[in-house]
């Protein structure tokens, strides 16, 4: 398990761009659950339909990609403070299933499915009670900066 504190350690992310609060779970080389708690005061909510407030689906492909780079920072034993970087590389079969607002509470799960010569590949899930929210082929490069 992983607080916020140790998610720093591993993600070059910050507020507002820090969408993992807690890890539950991780297997290095296997997968990561996560979790992103999303509330009422996120300055998202302030432009994205303030009427009937929506989690933006983009944030939830960020979300579940900052997740992934978790598992692959772990995985490897490297962070940020390194040198090291995990770029966005690529996204295929992208699905949203649910609406996610404000109050939910994201679980993200992403396990491995390869990773060559730098490029990981993860098939990631994040659900809400139990229902599916989104799923998607995420790709992260481990390049150094």
């Amino acid at each position: 398990m992983m607080d916020v504190r140790e998610i720093r350690e591993y993600l070059p992310h910050r507020y507002p761009f820090l969408l993992v609060d807690r890890v539950l779970e991780l297997v290095e080389g296997e997968y990561i659950v996560a979790i992103k708690n999303v509330s009422a005061n996120e300055d998202v909510f302030n432009g994205h339909f303030p009427q009937a407030p929506i989690f933006p689906g983009v944030l939830i492909i960020e979300a579940l990609a900052q997740a992934s780079g978790i598992l692959g920072f772990k995985t490897l034993d490297k962070r940020p403070s390194d040198g090291s970087i995990y770029l966005f590389a690529g996204i295929d079969d992208v699905r949203f299933k649910r609406q996610v607002v404000p109050g939910d509470q994201l679980r993200l799960e992403s396990k491995v499915v390869s990773a060559k010569r730098g490029i990981w590949k993860f098939a990631c899930t994040a659900s809400v009670d139990g229902q599916l929210a989104a799923s998607a082929t995420i790709l992260c490069a481990d390049r150094q900066v």
